[in-house]
């Protein structure tokens, strides 16, 4: 089974927390092909939001009833954050563009996040002013509450499923690049990295070995931050997810991006697990069982502490992590 098959399978098998994001982002076709592709993304539908009149046709909305195409995204929260949406949106449209996506023009085609409460609004807005501060430019997108969503009619419902060679302003095969690219940390050779991160980092990380329980400074840890991955430097988990498991090794209830690890099936020792790695360095970090807390999506990342690294919340812009601040609460 792939990584991604194995991802799936676990986030199927989640405890569910359905929240519903409002967005539009240009023609609802290429919108809602991409986001059906993102982990976590339970359903989709496509529809017109935020206009002058109720239950318009597609005929009436590009006569101009005001209405944005919009998709209806219901995600699950213990799978993938709000913040993850809005930047997987940010990266699919143009943010300064007005009333105008690709080469699809008018007041339809804008780009918006509407929102069914305030929690959403302030946490959708603080994505989009973080980027704003990165780019140093304000964008162009409405956040504004939902002023009633219907549903577009069937033909416009899985388009893209349908019609695979149809008409789609965005690459749909950015879906599955990383959401926030990051340029780890290389070593020379095998034995310069032995001397970096030391004897047991190094066997954990490239032999699959386990830490004693109890035995990482990680264990009991609960400061505010980010861990990261000892080899590579990939953000790995956010201090939001950690817990006190009794397990004996640091334990999350999930990821700090939804794509920021790889799954491989672990028959090692007479026993069938799910190992974890890092997504881009293969580091071996440690397994995911089902048996975490309910509430939050049921899943237990147990990780040797060995193979991260903890970067403080203060340190973090410092340290070239300013991106990931938005996952730390």
């Amino acid at each position: 089974m792939t990584s991604d098959g194995i991802r799936e399978y676990l986030w199927k098998n989640a405890q569910k927390d359905k929240r519903i994001l409002y967005l539009a982002g240009g023609c609802f076709w290429g919108v809602e092909g991409y986001f059906k592709r993102i982990p976590g993304v339970l359903e989709t539908r496509t529809g017109y939001a935020n206009g002058l009149t109720e239950n318009p046709t597609y005929q009436e909305v590009i006569g101009g009833s005001g209405h944005a195409e919009t998709v209806k995204i219901v995600y699950n929260e213990n799978v993938i954050h709000l913040e993850e949406l809005i930047l997987h949106f940010l990266r699919i449209i143009d943010p300064y563009s007005v009333n105008r996506q690709g080469n699809d023009v008018g007041v339809q085609y804008r780009s918006g996040v509407f929102y069914p409460d305030e929690t959403q609004r302030q946490r959708a807005l603080a994505v989009i002013q973080q980027y704003e501060t990165q780019q140093r430019r304000k964008t162009a997108i409405e956040v504004t509450p939902l002023a009633g969503f219907y549903d577009a009619e069937d033909y416009h419902q899985d388009y893209l499923d349908k019609n695979p060679y149809g008409y789609c302003h965005i690459s749909l095969r950015t879906a599955a690049e990383p959401l926030i690219p990051y340029k780890i940390h290389k070593d020379g050779s095998p034995d310069a990295l032995r001397l970096r991160i030391g004897d047991l980092a190094y066997n954990v990380t490239q032999n699959s070995s386990t830490e004693r329980a109890f035995s990482s400074i990680y264990d009991n840890f609960y400061e505010r931050g980010i861990y990261v991955d000892i080899v590579g430097g990939e953000p790995l988990f956010s201090s939001d997810a950690k817990y006190k498991s009794g397990s004996g090794w640091p334990s999350f209830t999930r990821p700090i991006t939804a794509d920021a690890l790889e799954y491989v099936v672990d028959e090692s020792y007479g026993m069938q697990r799910i190992e974890v790695r890092s997504r881009q360095s293969g580091s071996h970090l440690g397994h995911v069982f089902d048996d975490g807390p309910r509430e939050s999506g049921s899943l237990r990342y147990c990780i040797n502490g060995a193979a991260l690294r903890f970067i403080p919340y203060d340190a973090m812009e410092r340290e070239g992590y300013g991106a990931y601040r938005i996952f730390v609460k």
